[in-house]
């Protein structure tokens, strides 16, 4: 029985499984029939579309990406000194906590601005470096806050249509190349070429970041927008790199091991509070062997503690509180003279080889690339320098100028990256460079000071220049390969940053803005006018654009131009496939300032 009721059974099973099987077949040839049929009648109307007689991808012909004429409004002269991500006006939305309110928060797309921010009534062409180092027109920078509070402390002084820049500051009150002087003997290594790259934060009208520059060193000047009113704003106008920023809740838009020295001149920041968690950012982006700069309180409280309202044992016990979290953070006292204090962080691996799990602060994890840093928030843990990378320290990289043209190590960590990839980066932007010169006379005249690379790899464009009486901020995409770290390591500086949001900056603080195929990288994620109108916001009145771009795009972005009062004339490349749009800005003053 059990056999024979076995044998039927298995019989539909068999036929059971095996429906379904061809049913399954004929549906697959039947509907791979049907999309072949598709792709094929489709294949023969889009190249029936653009009359293409073969079928070879070279010879396939895309229309170019076509975008209506459009006039941009006036914004008025209440947004003449408009930063969309930083704007006191929206402050009130955020927490105080640790002041992040003064952190990037961007405003969401329905509240973006559509129009022109106009320069202030008065404005004129600013004056032409090195003259601007010393002096600025007034009504380019119509703030007297700094002016009236800081007069004692010479920071600047108000002359006739003029500011004037005599170089003092709370902790130089003889003048900043005395102070810089002394810090030079404390610091050998300032004269030598080993330091060249340097971050001040809190850095006031950025009168140490210009002494650096007769010196060789290049610094970026960090600071919030805050009741001292356009600190950043008045450096820019002098002509000194500098940067919207503070230190809260978030990273800098910086890469680990990147700055050979840091500074901070009476800044404000309560550096040992939170477990010293701001400390550990400047840990993080100081290169093994680098140093951090300290003067003002606790520095020397010996002798200036009575005019910092505090005694001289709670100062003593801040001293002590601060080199003792430097110590955790391998951090050692390098040298101390008068109101200058200098830390160095440790060359190697040895100091953090010291550290176990019970240590303050702890070893950071490998969950967060120490490199990430965009709208990364700060950890309370040590970065360790990656063991890989064996010429990291500033005394293994190589001196300046040397190191602007050595392949640095980190090139290998750039996805495709290597010795023969830099080198020939950078011999391709040795001949746009020299093809640049041709189109705009003006690059290499004091025409043009401060200088962007709005999408940069290696720095290969700002490498070129670096002759020229200007400076580049080379940007690199918070989406894109980060190769922020061999910027530093040649001995140039940069930010992180995304180009669907406006950049940490003031309007009219850049005199040249080159970009090189940021619409064909960046167009499925942002929107072009909004580059555009963030790109004039930020642009100097005469100052100039490079657009560097496919023929899809290059037809638009001139339309938009347009609308924005610029310019424009197409040029052709020095490589065929590749077309230039050369650009200049346009002085117009709001009509509503005019009535």
């Amino acid at each position: 029985m059990k056999n024979k009721d076995a044998k039927p059974g298995s019989k539909r099973d068999k036929m059971s499984r095996a429906v379904p099987i061809v049913v399954m077949f004929v549906l697959v040839c039947g509907f791979s029939f049907y999309l072949g049929g598709i792709y094929y009648s489709g294949k023969n109307s889009f190249f029936s579309k653009v009359s293409i007689p073969t079928t070879s991808q070279k010879d396939i012909v895309v229309a170019p990406f076509r975008v209506n004429p459009i006039a941009f409004p006036d914004c008025g002269t209440d947004f003449q000194d408009y930063t969309p991500c930083t704007d006191p006006k929206r402050w009130r939305r955020y927490g105080n906590y640790r002041l992040s309110f003064m952190e990037r928060h961007c405003p969401p797309m329905n509240e973006r601005k559509e129009c022109l921010v106009p320069p202030p009534t008065g404005y004129k062409i600013p004056i032409r470096w090195p003259q601007s180092k010393d002096q600025c027109w007034y009504r380019n920078v119509p703030y007297d806050w700094i002016n009236n509070q800081k007069s004692n402390q010479h920071w600047l002084k108000k002359d006739g249509d003029k500011f004037l820049f005599p170089g003092g500051g709370t902790m130089f009150p003889n003048g900043v190349s005395k102070y810089v002087d002394l810090m030079e003997n404390l610091i050998p290594e300032m004269k030598d070429g080993t330091i060249r790259t340097a971050i001040d934060t809190g850095c006031g009208v950025a009168s140490w970041g210009g002494d650096l520059l007769d010196r060789g060193i290049l610094t970026i000047s960090l600071a919030p927008r805050d009741n001292h009113e356009a600190q950043v704003q008045f450096a820019l106008e002098r002509g000194i790199p500098a940067i919207l920023g503070i230190i809260s809740t978030q990273r800098l838009p910086f890469p680990s091991n990147s700055f050979d020295m840091a500074h901070c001149s009476r800044c404000l920041i309560p550096w040992t509070e939170f477990g010293g968690l701001y400390l550990l950012e400047i840990h993080r982006i100081v290169r093994p062997g680098g140093f951090w700069v300290l003067s003002g309180p606790p520095i020397n409280y010996q002798n200036r503690w009575r005019g910092w309202n505090t005694t001289v044992k709670e100062q003593k016990l801040d001293f002590d509180r601060l080199n003792k979290l430097l110590t955790s953070m391998c951090f050692k006292l390098y040298n101390m003279k008068d109101d200058i204090a200098v830390w160095q962080k440790s060359l190697d691996s040895s100091c953090y080889d010291k550290l176990n799990p019970s240590s303050y602060p702890p070893k950071c994890d490998d969950s967060r690339d120490p490199d990430s840093a965009w709208y990364i928030p700060l950890r309370p843990c040590i970065t360790i320098p990656s063991e890989n990378l064996k010429k990291l320290s500033l005394h293994t990289t190589p001196k300046w100028p040397s190191r602007l043209i050595a392949a640095p190590e980190r090139v290998s960590m750039v996805p495709g990256g290597n010795g023969n990839v830099f080198k020939n980066d950078q011999s391709q932007w040795k001949v746009r460079v020299k093809h640049y010169h041709k189109l705009l006379p003006a690059i290499g005249s004091d025409k043009i000071r401060n200088v962007m690379d709005m999408n940069t790899l290696f720095g290969g464009f700002a490498a070129e220049l670096i002759k020229s009486p200007l400076w580049v901020m080379n940007v690199v995409s918070s989406y894109g390969p980060n190769s922020l770290g061999v910027i530093y390591d040649r001995g140039l500086i940069g930010t992180y940053h995304d180009w669907c949001e406006p950049f940490s900056t003031y309007p009219r603080t850049y005199d040249l803005l080159h970009l090189d195929g940021l619409f064909t990288a960046e167009s499925h994620r942002c929107e072009m006018k909004f580059i555009l109108l963030e790109m004039d916001r930020i642009l100097r009145p005469s100052g100039y654009v490079i657009i560097r771009e496919s023929d899809y795009f290059i037809d638009s972005i001139s339309t938009i131009a347009k609308g924005i009062k610029w310019g424009c004339e197409k040029k052709g490349a020095e490589v065929e496939k590749e077309k230039l749009l050369i650009c200049q800005k346009k002085l117009w003053y709001s009509k509503m300032s005019q009535d």
